[in-house]
């Protein structure tokens, strides 16, 4: 019983953390995506 509630416990933590992986890379784009439309009208 143990070894399955560790296992399901490090799966959980991988599946958090390639969550947060995603959603941070995410806002990286939406980020680049809003410095190119300012950019644009600044010409």
């Amino acid at each position: 019983m143990n070894k399955t509630l560790a296992t399901l416990l490090a799966l959980s933590f991988v599946a958090a953390l390639a969550g947060c992986n995603t959603i941070a890379g995410a806002g990286k784009d939406i980020q680049k995506a809003g410095n190119a439309i300012e950019n644009s009208t600044k010409k």
